[in-house]
């Protein structure tokens, strides 16, 4: 297989974006990664677009091409729509690396979109939940923050884990957003406020879920082999993981996604290196108890000491391991199918050495996208070169 490399990405702010409807979101995103790409439009050769519920909110299918024709791509260009509910955009990452890789393509543009905020609470979360197997768990009522809050309670149980380190957590993501002028709350918050903002689901409060937002974000791919025919900052893609986990909660043994288990291994097993050797991460933050559970699941602490490892301070941007340098989905906001992506963009800012939070002398970044209810997970990791 082929070495694969970034040469461009482009992101929309992460918010309430009234104005701009689906195609313009999913548009502005890709436009401005192929600028940051140097490279002629008409060289794409594939598209892949994640959106989880555009159908559902805004009635629009076929959007890869119908965003295709906005962008004046080639008429030869194959282009879909990829679904893996919050997981969209990482595995729309992953169908273009593999098309690269494989050797069947040298251009591929990938992108994620989603719009939300046009849409009611109770909405919202009837489209949300259409990510959980209806037959099993969906018509008994359960939604995320309700299978998180399952997470987490597990997980105070198992470990002696504390609503004071998930807490510490929207604390940290909080404080990191401040500089990251594409998030959605750019304030700072404390631990008492965390503790004492409403109750939302048993341990979960308010602060410890993340908010919904609209936006896009967006990747131009190609071989590694001519990335600097392009740019001077190309950033390789090390290794790819692609995770399956179970459809129902009670099949789960305790509070690990053994989807990102997977997918991890796959992905350190491909880059052929091991957790130690990140040096920053963007992990799907949804609830603050899913980044301690995520940053177990990767390998970076032992089961157990993901909870402990926040309270050490060893996530922070000069921990040991700095995660969701850029306020993660808890302050910049999860447009769902966008998200991967976004995670994406922010580790090649890092990279590059251009990130509001940069994280000194990172080399290796890895980002890590969660669908659903611990049914699907993707790991991307990669390298400046």
């Amino acid at each position: 297989m082929r070495s694969v490399s970034i040469i461009g990405v482009g992101t929309t702010d992460f918010g309430v974006l009234p104005d701009m409807g689906l195609k313009s979101l999913a548009s502005l995103a890709c436009n401005r990664a192929i600028v940051d790409s140097g490279m002629d439009r008409k060289e794409i050769e594939a598209f892949f677009l994640g959106n989880y519920i555009g159908g559902i909110l805004e009635g629009q299918e076929t959007l890869a091409p119908v965003t295709a024709c906005e962008l004046g791509l080639s008429k030869t260009v194959g282009c879909a729509k990829v679904e893996g509910a919050c997981c969209s955009a990482g595995i729309a990452l992953r169908m273009g690396y593999l098309l690269i890789a494989s050797g069947v393509h040298d251009f591929v543009l990938v992108g994620g979109v989603e719009r939300m905020s046009g849409a009611s609470t109770a909405k919202n979360t009837e489209a949300l939940a259409a990510g959980m197997d209806k037959d099993m768990e969906g018509y008994t009522g359960l939604t995320f923050p309700g299978y998180f809050g399952l997470v987490a309670n597990r997980y105070m149980h198992e470990y002696g884990g504390t609503v004071e380190q998930m807490g510490m957590v929207a604390v940290k993501n909080r404080s990191n957003a401040v500089k990251n002028p594409r998030a959605r709350f750019r304030k700072e918050t404390t631990l008492e406020e965390v503790l004492n903002s409403r109750l939302i689901t048993d341990p979960l409060k308010l602060f410890d879920c993340c908010p919904i937002a609209d936006g896009g974000a967006a990747a131009v791919l190609c071989p590694t082999e001519i990335a600097h025919n392009f740019t001077d900052k190309p950033i390789e893609i090390m290794g790819s993981g692609h995770g399956l986990g179970h459809n129902t909660s009670y099949a789960m043994d305790g509070p690990s996604c053994t989807c990102t288990v997977y997918a991890a291994k796959e992905a350190f097993d491909r880059a052929r290196i091991e957790p130690s050797d990140v040096d920053v991460a963007e992990i799907h933050d949804c609830f603050t108890i899913a980044e301690i559970v995520d940053s177990e699941d990767i390998g970076f602490f032992a089961r157990g000491k993901g909870g402990p490892a926040v309270e050490e301070g060893l996530t922070q941007v000069d921990g040991r391991i700095p995660i969701n340098t850029s306020g993660g989905l808890l302050s910049k906001g999860h447009p769902v199918g966008a998200t991967g992506l976004g995670q994406v963009y922010e580790l090649v800012r890092q990279l590059r050495g251009e990130h509001e939070n940069q994280v000194k002398d990172a080399e290796i970044g890895l980002a890590m996208n969660l669908g659903a209810s611990g049914l699907v997970s993707t790991v991307t990791i990669l390298r400046r070169d």
